[in-house]
């Protein structure tokens, strides 16, 4: 088993982050020859970022990174991502309602696979939100591809190398459909793994029904710009796609400001540089 970074972004969740990282820590502990947890706090007002000060010292294998304004949720995996310094690398929500010492069994995977993707057994979730992740997925496998049964699970493990070419460039809820096509696209294996679910810890989820009309038309946009444009004699090889995908998202939504960092000094700062990137 090779060492893991896992990024876990973070938006007011003040009332489970000490739990999140508790458990993150326990459950890598033993399990992988080294491991670094990145909580990403974008832009909270609740003192998430306090509460992982709080827990810092003493803690080594820890690391906070923090936007100075709230920049969305992939925006906050793509700055995990890219501090991240092992040669896999996961990602989970802060909520607890996932069981991370299933990471292993994902993980292990990853000599095969270089995307392992987990979908939800058993959801403690409502009616309402199965339902629409239900229509959702069908929708993303009919249109984009992605290959998998449930996009949105929050507990994935990548190859470091693999993400070179499915670094997100969306800023919202849209980041997991983008990445798995992306992976489908460029011709990567993708795995799927049963994982447990739990009810949410504590706190709110960030994903309201007010968000599906946003999301779904992202997908179509998505839809037209990456894939049906891209379907021509020419879009032969993953590096004329990666071009295709740079024109069409310049064409589509033009550039969009970095997240910006924290330049605060505080315990095991370790911030990348801002990026200037089309989000």
């Amino acid at each position: 088993m090779e060492a893991i970074s896992l990024i876990i972004p973070a938006y007011n969740e003040a009332p489970v982050i000490a739990r999140a990282v508790t458990e993150a820590e326990d459950s890598l502990r033993g399990r992988f020859p080294d491991f670094e947890v990145l909580v990403i706090d974008d832009g909270s007002h609740d003192g998430t970022a306090a509460e992982v000060e709080r827990l810092l010292p003493g803690r080594r294998w820890t690391r906070l990174l923090r936007h100075t304004k709230n920049c969305g949720y992939g925006a906050a995996l793509r700055t995990g991502f890219e501090a991240a310094r092992f040669p896999l690398v996961a990602f989970t929500d802060a909520d607890c309602q996932f069981d991370l010492r299933e990471l292993p069994r994902l993980a292990a995977l990853t000599n095969r696979f270089p995307v392992v993707v987990g979908y939800r057994v058993n959801r403690k979730d409502t009616w309402a939100r199965r339902f629409y992740s239900q229509g959702y997925n069908w929708l993303a496998r009919l249109l984009l591809g992605t290959r998998v049964r449930d996009v949105d699970c929050a507990l994935k493990v990548f190859r470091r190398e693999a993400l070179t070419d499915l670094l997100p460039e969306s800023r919202g809820f849209f980041v997991n459909t983008e990445m798995m096509t992306r992976a489908r696209l460029l011709g990567l294996p993708v795995t799927e793994v049963p994982v447990s679910h739990r009810p949410r810890a504590g706190g709110q989820s960030k994903v309201s029904a007010r968000e599906i009309p946003r999301i779904a038309a992202r997908l179509l946009r998505f839809w037209w710009s990456h894939v049906l444009l891209a379907r021509s004699p020419g879009a032969v090889s993953p590096q004329l796609f990666q071009a295709r995908v740079r024109l069409a998202n310049a064409a589509v939504r033009g550039p969009v400001p970095a997240p910006a960092l924290s330049s605060e000094p505080g315990p095991r700062a370790g911030l990348p540089a801002p990026r200037s990137e089309a989000a």
